[in-house]
């Protein structure tokens, strides 16, 4: 039978602890011989050395030994004599995160990401995969103090749910966001391993592990095509600061240091933004039809010709006429290259047309002759005057500020209401003074790609996805137009006027039509009471989406608790205080607008707490949540993505009240209610959405 196996005096505990031992000892060592290099006598020069050592200090650094990490958390043992990937090979192998060898270079500890590994995800009784047996380890505080075994080939044994992979699921949740190796599931590592050729789309249920999975699948894309992701770079984009803090030790914990975090205003942040727009004009400005807008806008001040361009080099004047010259300009805008390559390439062609004229006459020019000509002051003249240089962020100015400008861009494109509404109503004087908004910056980063083409990366990983606007898609899909993506996200906690609809529709705006679209709908975090009850609200804020399940079997504490309107804070102060006694991470989310008043009830009720986003220090990551003080105080607007163990949830009708429109503000409330991870508090006033009242 499988089962946990805990200490006894002549258990195999004792010899997985010394491998144990000695796996940490090879590491150190590994480190260690790292450390000792010198590399004085290597490289030609300073720069070449400063390079090498900046790869040494990385290297150094993903050495580390975690102490509270477990160094292997599971064993293969493949039956006698059998071959993995058409190569013969040993007999055990210990799974952990990151590979381990000892002074011989034989393995100690295989890469999870390694082609050896797969089978511990995959394996089965109907598909054992040669595997024998699977061991799993159950670890306290970094001390291996359980094993676990499956023998996959043996018919007589009777098969059961694993006890420490439940453990490990249901773990409280203090501080950042852990790493997965040792839990994933089978459906989650086909996703992981897919290749790097195609982008992948995971439309995850709350607690499926999309984040987890998207970020493991970088780990595992560095392991499989380390040398062409270094050279591209590989990006993690999530939907605000207090998200990336709370993710951001996962990677590192996995060896991966390299991968760069950022939000989407980050990348876009060209211009300062000082304003907001109303939902309706932020609306306007996220469509993808202010794409031909800005091409539009951008190409308005190319004209054609009405003169001929004449070159005096010495004694001798080249004319080129004007109908040359516009032949010259309309191909330009035919091929639809970038503006800023285009102007760049036009003194050459007008420079090349002096050339044959040179060569009809018996001269014999050559390339410096031409870069010379294209210098000349009247063909820089002439390309300025009908190629003139543009400023992108000047340009989405003038679009925002002079209405006959946008509508000579905007015609047939926007409606004249459009126009109006994104139209400031006091026009900025200058790009500096002017109040740009986040959906402003998206257009000047628009702008900017239609006159310097966009750097692409290698991989980019887009979590929190279906809140994106199809602008924001574009500009997330030319940072990885010559890569590939992971895009996640869940269609139910679209929380903008303007969430994603459909993937389809998604991935087309980001350059990946046709994309794989996986679901996940089998959850691991939020308990099976919890999530049937936020459920109720899918029929109407995505009623295409299957319902989650749940896998966990502790059910969790759920209740829902209605009070007088003057007893709703004392009743959430109740309630934080009942969570404390319990272990792990409280969440006390609440709308926006209700956060002054709890504030100043936990600290008149002395209660320690957090504001998430406000006095966290950015180099604590998950600071938000500690173990002296678990309390955290979370606006409803940044809950997504965020998890823990208790939540005590606020009003919900404030939360939806709080949102501009009704099926946002149920979204919202839906993405409150799935942040619990072992148990949820609903205490209200006012009447619940109908959907959540009582049958």
């Amino acid at each position: 039978m499988p089962g946990e196996q805990s200490l006894t005096a002549d258990n195999p505990l004792d010899r997985e602890r010394s491998h144990l031992a000695a796996s940490r000892s090879a590491l150190r060592a590994m480190r260690a011989d790292v450390e000792a290099l010198d590399i004085r006598d290597v490289t030609a020069n300073w720069v070449n050395a400063a390079v090498l050592q900046s790869e040494i200090d990385a290297r150094i650094k993903a050495l580390a030994d975690l102490a509270h990490t477990p160094l292997f958390f599971g064993r293969l043992d493949y039956e006698e004599g059998e071959a993995f990937g058409g190569e013969e090979v040993g007999h055990r192998f210990y799974i952990g995160r990151r590979h381990v060898h000892d002074a011989d270079g034989d393995p100690m500890v295989i890469d999870w990401r390694a082609p050896v590994s797969q089978p511990f995800y995959r394996a089965s009784r109907t598909d054992p995969q040669d595997v024998a047996l699977r061991r799993r380890f159950g670890y306290t505080g970094g001390e291996l103090t359980a094993y676990e075994d499956e023998h996959l080939t043996d018919p007589a044994e009777a098969q059961t749910s694993s006890k420490l992979l439940q453990q490990e699921i249901e773990r409280p949740r203090v501080g950042p966001m852990r790493d997965i190796v040792a839990t994933i599931q089978p459906e989650q590592d086909e996703i992981v391993r897919a290749g790097l050729g195609g982008t992948v789309c995971v439309q995850g249920a709350p607690g499926t592990g999309k984040t987890a999975v998207g970020l493991h699948r970088v780990a595992y894309l560095l392991y499989a095509h380390r040398e062409r992701l270094a050279r591209a770079g590989t990006l993690v984009i999530g939907p605000n600061a207090s998200f990336l803090h709370y993710i951001e030790q996962v990677l590192p914990a996995l060896g991966e240091l390299s991968v760069k975090q950022a939000t989407v205003d980050d990348l876009v942040a060209h211009v300062p933004v000082k304003g907001t727009d109303p939902a309706t004009a932020a609306g306007v400005k996220g469509d993808a039809r202010m794409a031909e807008v800005l091409r539009r806008a951008v190409r308005s001040g190319i004209r054609m010709p009405t003169e001929p361009v004449v070159v005096v080099r010495g004694s001798r004047r080249w004319r080129i006429p004007a109908y040359e010259l516009e032949e010259l300009v309309s191909e330009l805008m035919e091929r639809d290259i970038r503006y800023g390559a285009a102007r760049e390439a036009l003194p050459q062609r007008i420079a090349h047309a002096v050339l044959v004229r040179m060569e009809a006459a018996g001269e014999a020019p050559d390339d410096r002759v031409q870069d010379a000509v294209a210098r000349n002051a009247a063909v820089k003249a002439a390309v300025k005057e009908l190629w003139p240089p543009v400023d992108p962020a000047k340009t989405v100015l003038r679009l925002l500020s002079d209405p006959e400008f946008l509508a000579s861009c905007a015609e047939g494109v926007l409606t004249e209401e459009e126009q109006k509404e994104i139209l400031w109503e006091k026009p900025a004087r200058s790009v500096a003074s002017a109040k740009w908004s986040a959906a402003d910056a998206v257009l000047v980063d628009e702008a900017n790609d239609l006159v310097h083409r966009t750097a692409s990366l290698g991989h980019v990983v887009l979590d929190e996805a279906q809140d994106l606007s199809p602008m924001q898609y574009r500009a997330v899909g030319r940072r990885c137009s010559t890569g590939s993506a992971t895009v996640l996200g869940d269609l139910a906690q679209g929380t903008t006027p303007w969430a994603t609809g459909t993937w389809e529709e998604a991935l087309t705006h980001l350059g990946k039509p046709g994309s794989r679209i996986e679901e996940l709908t089998q959850g691991f975090r939020v308990p099976l009471e919890v999530i049937a009850y936020a459920s109720r609200l899918l029929p109407e804020i995505a009623p295409g989406l299957k319902e989650a399940t749940s896998v966990r079997e502790n059910p969790g504490a759920f209740s829902v608790t209605e009070v007088p309107v003057d007893g709703l804070t004392p009743a959430v102060l109740a309630a934080c205080r009942q969570a404390l006694d319990r272990e792990g991470s409280i969440g006390l989310i609440a709308a926006d607008a209700r956060l002054p008043a709890l504030a100043e009830a936990l600290a008149a009720a002395g209660l320690p707490y957090r504001t998430l986003g406000v006095g966290v220090p950015p180099a604590e990551p998950g600071g938000e949540t500690t173990s002296e003080v678990r309390l955290t105080l979370v606006p409803a607007s940044l809950a997504k993505g965020l998890e823990y163990d208790y939540v005590v949830l606020d009003e919900p009708a404030a939360v939806v009240d709080g949102e501009p429109d009704e099926r946002t503000g149920l979204r919202r409330l839906y993405v409150a209610l799935t942040r619990a991870v072992s148990g949820l508090a609903v205490l209200h006033a006012a009447p619940l959405p109908e959907a959540l009242r009582t049958a």
